[in-house]
């Protein structure tokens, strides 16, 4: 009976990804955590639901029901992490289909590769990919596996109501009070010894002994559990049982004999923590960076606030440009915390060394007064600056007060923090991430820090909502809501596992959030909302890349500066009213002649099914046009801009004179648009009406540029000047900056 339960579950779950919904609208993108909340509440129903999901993956193999794959092997995936324990026949069996996805093309192979290697190590080391995902998500003390991961969730409020913001604020709050770091461990040493011993160990006991331990004590057994564990899961050739052996030790030792002689009372669920995760309104355009860094360099908990914000506002005064990172030295600053004031030496700097020669002690400095300053909480440089080194970079060099003193060696850098933004809203907030990636990636390439340290990786959940501030619903009024989510229609269209877990949230979480208070709602939020988003950033390995385009925009003030901007979704352009009387009867009589409108001229690259460069140019009059980089079909790709004129035809009869407008359509990677007689015209940026620039009369859109590699480009002209292609390390660099949002599969073909 509970195995026919699940498989219709299983079976539900499958039609709904060939479009077949429920009849209930409620349930949409409830079906997959639905299944997963039934196997918690009854733990021993995990091989049940696994051997189930292996035959269903071995059905769609056979009939060739690709599309039903990696959904499957996520939730068999998910199943298996969690699980107190699985039998190594079934593991065996999932770790062959595995194996098997390596002959079909991407993402099947990627992804078929990547739980191959885990299976592997989970089958070597039961328990392993549940360990490494509490210590990561925790960021647990632990040697052998030093990695930390935190996720970020970011929300503009003049996009989403203040009750969304609050109730995303406050489940997130709630999810990481209901555990500490003494729980998690508790978590790691119970599923390791239940992962590897089975139903043959008392886990009530155990976890009962945890509880009255000491805190020493339970951080003890902690690091006995993880370094039996890694040492197993590292070693692809060790015995299965040498480490179910050493964790029955473990569990011998913890447990007296009297409790050790207990019954066991079958498997029972060991919970899998919530991640770390933090809630961030985005009030500020570097807020991403700032967050970041303190992700890297956590600051004392004595730090005032205000402090902090003016610290890392100041950061970049004292930054001195530097060269890019993955080639030649950098430069760095250096700021000192001597006061300059001779009595302010220690006393065992000022006692000189018998070896030191006598020509050494002369050329000692000698101190003038002067006055002492108070390091900072960040003390900047000093505070981002040590083992800042990455390949062909030099490390900063300790400043010695006595000669003959070897600096201290550079540990190599290694990428053990991962920092997971969630980006929720529509396509505006989409746009501002890639204004502060763009900005981010600037930094990194004058001055490296985040870069060699930090894994940086996006996902997006639409929401939207009825709006209570003015920008919203001005924004909303003009466009609908699905333009206002083809990032994530195009998602959706590309990966249906995301079309259903993820893009069904667009609705939902603002339904949550607006309903009434009771016991029942928060049950729901609390697990649902959370426990999604924790799905979502712990599944989503498969990245889909949204080529950024910049743009350079020129005023019809001769004065005013060319202002330089970038997009991610779309660029719009619209007429604008006459400054003043004179041009205002010009434009009414122009508008009598021609029609309404400008005369624009347009300069393009054509794209050509052979790769060419073709370039073509145009004059019409035009009320406006519209850039979109996100086709309507999976299939077009992101490698070009769609661009839609609205062009002005006059056409003369015996009536008299009348006009229409006919839509020219175009596909291109770099256009310049001109305004002949220069009549100014406003140009939107990602829909978002913050990000608008008036008494526009020209603009160049291409491509984004990957900061480092323009750099490089540079130095590399400065020895080749007649060289136009790309030399030595420049063809090796990526070109273009493109911005990777994770999905569960990326673009299924």
């Amino acid at each position: 009976e509970v195995e026919s339960d699940i498989l219709r579950r299983v079976r539900t779950l499958l039609r709904e990804l060939d479009g077949h919904h429920p009849s209930c609208q409620c349930d949409r993108g409830m079906l997959r955590w639905t299944l997963h909340k039934k196997i918690d509440q009854n733990p021993s129903n995990s091989s049940v639901l696994v051997r189930i999901l292996v035959k269903e993956l071995e059905r769609a193999e056979r009939g060739d029901f690709r599309h039903y794959i990696i959904p499957l092997l996520h939730t068999l995936m998910y199943t298996l992490i969690k699980a107190p324990t699985i039998p190594d026949e079934l593991c065996g069996r999932v770790y062959d289909f595995c194996k098997r996805l390596l002959t079909l093309p991407k993402p099947f192979c990627t992804i078929g590769l990547d739980y191959a290697t885990r299976l592997k190590m989970e089958r070597t080391a039961p328990g392993t990919l549940y360990q490494r995902m509490v210590i990561s998500e925790q960021s647990l003390k632990s040697d052998p596996y030093p990695y930390q991961e935190k996720i970020f969730i970011f929300a503009d409020p003049q996009l989403l109501s203040e009750a969304v913001c609050n109730a995303l604020a406050t489940d997130t709050e709630a999810a990481q009070a209901s555990q500490s770091p003494r729980a998690c461990m508790c978590h790691v040493i119970t599923h390791a010894v239940q992962a590897a011993l089975g139903e043959g160990c008392d886990i009530g006991g155990l976890k009962g002994t945890l509880q009255a331990m000491p805190t020493s004590d339970v951080e003890h057994w902690f690091r006995e559990v993880v370094v039996a564990v890694e040492c197993a899961g590292s070693k692809g050739g060790t015995d299965r049982g040498q480490h179910a052996a050493r964790l029955q030790e473990i569990y011998h030792a913890l447990l007296s004999s009297s409790q050790a002689g207990n019954a066991p009372a079958g498997l029972q669920d060991t919970p899998l923590p919530n991640p770390n995760i933090s809630f961030h309104l985005w009030t500020e355009d570097d807020q991403l960076w700032k967050e970041l860094v303190l992700f890297i360099r956590p600051l004392p908990q004595s730090c005032e606030p205000d402090c902090l914000s003016q610290d890392l506002d100041n950061f970049e005064v004292q930054d001195i440009i530097s060269d890019c990172e993955c080639c030649e030295q950098t430069r760095f600053s250096v700021l000192s915390t001597d006061s300059g004031i001779e009595r302010d030496l220690p006393a065992a700097a000022e006692e000189p060394s018998p070896h030191c020669s006598a020509e050494t002690e002369q050329s000692r400095l000698h101190r003038k007064g002067g006055i002492k300053k108070k390091p900072s909480p960040l003390e900047s440089v000093a505070f981002l600056q040590p083992g800042c080194s990455s390949p062909g970079v030099k490390p900063p060099v300790k400043l010695q007060r006595r000669s003959g003193i070897p600096p201290d060696p550079a540990a190599p850098l290694q990428r053990l923090h991962t920092a997971r933004i969630v980006l929720l809203g529509d396509d505006r907030i989409l746009g501002r991430l890639a204004q502060a990636y763009h900005s981010l990636r600037k930094r990194e390439t004058r001055r490296v820090f985040l870069t060699p340290r930090l894994n940086l990786q996006f996902y997006y959940i639409p929401v939207v909502a009825g709006q209570s501030n003015t920008l919203a619903v001005v924004d909303q009024a003009a466009t609908s809501q699905e333009e206002l989510c083809e990032v994530a229609g195009y998602l959706g269209r590309a990966d249906p596992w995301y079309e259903s877990n993820i893009n069904t949230l667009c609705h939902m979480i603002p339904k949550l959030a607006t309903m009434p208070s009771s016991p029942s709602k928060h049950l729901v939020t609390d697990l649902f909302i959370t426990d999604v988003i924790a799905y979502y950033v712990r599944m989503a390995i498969q990245p889909v890349c949204f080529q950024v385009y910049s743009v350079k925009i020129f005023f019809n003030d001769p004065v005013q500066e060319p202002a330089e901007d970038v997009f991610l979704t779309e660029l719009c352009t619209q007429g604008q009213d006459s400054i003043s009387p004179r041009e205002l009867s010009i434009h009414k009589k122009k508008t009598t002649l021609d029609g309404p409108g400008i005369d624009l001229t347009v300069t393009y690259r054509k794209v050509v099914v052979s790769d060419r460069e073709k370039e073509l140019d145009m004059s019409l009059r035009s009320t406006g046009l519209v850039m979109k980089a996100i086709p309507a079909d999976e299939a077009a790709g992101l490698v070009c801009l769609n661009v839609t004129i609205t062009e002005i035809v006059r056409t003369n009869n015996l009536s008299g004179r009348s006009f229409s407008t006919v839509a020219n359509k175009l596909k291109t990677r770099n256009i310049k648009i001109r305004s002949t007689e220069q009549r100014p015209f406003t140009v939107y940026l990602d829909k978002d009406r913050r990000r608008t620039y008036r008494n526009v009369i020209s603009l160049e859109v291409s491509p984004c540029l990957e900061p480092s590699y323009c750099l490089q480009k540079t130095r590399t002209m400065k020895f080749s000047l007649h060289e136009t292609e790309d030399m030595g390390l420049v063809k090796y660099m990526p070109k273009s900056l493109l911005l990777p949002i994770n999905t569960f599969a990326g673009v299924m073909q």
